[in-house]
């Protein structure tokens, strides 16, 4: 990477679960690990593995230099509570068809 950011991406073992207002949002069991300088160590779901269901497209969008440009989803009552690279830099590549959620519990 550049100016000595980083950016790994492991296939992890944790089981991790996504709950907003007592309502099951996602479950896995088989989350990607996405660790990035100077940021928190993410969750990235398979999409297998999230309610997309009970998501609903957000006009949000932000950029990452190193990964690329993310769009969001709302769940009621929350607006851009997850996101997703769907055509990521190909140094973040393992995370496209994946799911991000700003608060997850690590079972």
């Amino acid at each position: 990477m550049t100016s000595g950011h980083d950016i790994t991406i492991s296939q992890g073992t944790e089981h991790i679960r996504v709950v907003r207002d007592g309502q099951l949002l996602a479950e896995s069991r088989r989350p990607l690990v996405l660790r990035e300088t100077g940021c928190p160590v993410r969750y990235y779901l398979p999409a297998a593995d999230v309610r997309t269901e009970l998501l609903t497209p957000s006009d949000t969008r932000t950029t990452c230099p190193f990964k690329g440009e993310a769009v969001y989803w709302s769940v009621p009552g929350a607006d851009a509570v997850v996101w997703g690279y769907p055509e990521p830099n190909a140094v973040a590549a393992g995370i496209a068809d994946h799911f991000c959620f700003y608060d997850t519990e690590v079972v």
